[in-house]
């Protein structure tokens, strides 16, 4: 009966710890550095330390190669549409200061304030009209530029702003040469500010 007894308390413990039946047996050492609550940074569960899950920067999905950078044709769109929205703005404003400067000898009345509005519209919609226009022949080229040499960088920029100022003042050789000089310029500037961190060997934390 005792051989008996202890063969099948053998099988039962060896069926308990196949499925799982048998409870394991810890000291009190061992239990002892077992946090009681989820307050641990290391999670008794996972077994994972919860602060290596929290991202502090954005998680984007891209190609082999890629960077973090938008695409000209992307940013297109918010170039055209701040342009025109800026062109607006500022001429607005000198408009206004036209209108009252022109207006300065009448009375404040009507006809007064419809002339001064008039100013104001007039002068909104040519700046809204003419950055507005600077803003689409520089994305065009720097678009077309971009897929021709596949790649992005700033020759692109140069060469998008430069060809913007010869065609926009395209009305003569001189014309063209002013434009492509002050495009090139502007254009130049730009790249330099946009590369000044690397220039100065300061880190940048600034996304094309």
């Amino acid at each position: 009966m005792d051989n008996n007894s202890q063969g099948s308390g053998g099988v039962k413990a060896g069926l308990g710890n196949l499925f799982g039946g048998g409870a394991p047996q810890y000291s009190n050492t061992e239990l002892a550095g077992v946090p009681l609550t989820g307050m641990s940074p290391l999670s008794p569960y996972l077994n994972v330390d919860p602060r290596y899950l929290v991202q502090d920067t954005d998680e984007f999905i891209l190609p082999t190669g890629a960077n973090k950078t938008r695409g000209r044709f992307e940013l297109a769109f918010f170039t055209i549409g701040g342009s025109c929205m800026t062109g607006a703005t500022f001429g607005a404003l000198n408009g206004f200061r036209m209108g009252l400067k022109e207006t300065r000898d009448m009375a404040w009345s009507k006809p007064r304030n419809v002339q001064i509005l008039n100013m104001v519209t007039r002068q909104g919609a040519s700046w809204a009209n003419t950055l507005g226009s600077i803003a689409l022949l520089y994305s065009a080229f720097g678009v077309v530029i971009e897929k021709a040499r596949g790649a992005e960088d700033d020759i692109n920029t140069v060469a998008a702003g430069t060809l913007t100022g010869m065609l926009f003042k395209s009305g003569g050789l001189k014309g063209a040469a002013r434009g492509g000089l002050v495009g090139l310029a502007l254009s130049g500037a730009y790249a330099l500010y946009n590369n000044w961190d690397h220039l100065t060997g300061s880190p940048s934390s600034r996304l094309y």
